[in-house]
């Protein structure tokens, strides 16, 4: 049987590799499939035009796609335009997968008053992109019931290092409120698509997140501890401002028997450091 990656940039290469490793045949839809490895069957593909015809025994597809930019023209015409014409080729071709995965965002959450999330909280985004997103959401599941919704935080690893080279140039923000943030390294990213791919009576939606919501202060002095490099006071620090931003649970998808390789941000970009040779400056 064939799992499809649509949209196999770095996340979704890494979920490829996961599938093949387990034994699976992978074909990777991207613009460039020569930057594709040997065990992903790629073919180069721009998911807005005419596709290709879908492999028959495809039983499982994997929607992990990336926008152009952070507009919302630039996100319609990525994930809304291009799930719908991915959905357009399954039908012309009677392709009926048994499982969907797709890779959306706790951005179609807006809560930001630094409350708890779950996948019981509505769906209320308070951005255009986050909108675009919901409404592939709902897309999905009216066309293909069979879909499962895997809203990642904020993803960082390999090739994912903004924050780590911030805190190394000393450009950390600070002042106003202090602010949660929630995050989940690429690998765990690329498992939990791999693990809710072979569940038989999956949920609607998971949160795909750590065990650890942080206030982006506390990530930004353990980043800054680990390289040994000094961190511009925090102007936060006892801020009287309420705490922004949302915290999200994934109980949800740990009740499924899922683990994390890293649980928190502290394994996660400890392993980050170490793997990238700027452990310190």
């Amino acid at each position: 049987m064939t799992v499809l990656i649509a949209g196999c940039g770095d996340l979704g290469t890494q979920a490829g590799l996961y599938f093949a490793a387990a034994g699976r045949r992978v074909v990777g839809w991207r613009r460039s499939a020569g930057k594709l490895p040997p065990q992903i069957e790629g073919t180069s593909v721009d998911l807005t035009g005419e596709l290709p015809a879908i492999p028959a025994d495809t039983d499982v597809v994997v929607i992990a796609l990336t926008a152009d930019g952070r507009t919302e023209a630039a996100y319609r015409a990525t994930y809304y335009d291009g799930t719908a014409n991915l959905l357009a080729a399954l039908a012309r071709d009677g392709i009926v997968p048994r499982r969907i995965v797709f890779v959306s965002s706790t951005a179609v959450y807006g809560n930001d008053d630094g409350g708890w999330i779950d996948e019981n909280t509505p769906p209320s985004p308070s951005t255009a992109t986050g909108a675009v997103l919901r409404e592939t959401e709902e897309l999905l599941t009216e066309r293909a019931p069979q879909s499962v919704l895997l809203r990642l935080s904020g993803i960082y690893g390999p090739g994912r290092t903004r924050l780590i080279d911030q805190v190394r140039n000393g450009k950390t923000q600070s002042g106003g409120a202090p602010h949660w943030t929630n995050r989940i390294h690429r690998d765990d990213a690329a498992a939990a698509i791999t693990h809710l791919a072979g569940l038989e009576t999956p949920a609607r939606s998971y949160l795909g997140t750590d065990h650890e919501p942080a206030l982006l202060g506390e990530v930004q002095t353990f980043i800054a501890a680990e390289l040994d490099v000094p961190l511009p006071p925090d102007d936060a620090a006892g801020s009287a401002h309420p705490t922004s931003g949302k915290r999200c649970t994934n109980a949800q998808l740990s009740a499924t028997g899922f683990t994390f390789t890293y649980p928190t941000y502290r394994e996660g970009y400890r392993a980050v450091l170490q793997g990238s040779g700027i452990r310190h400056p």
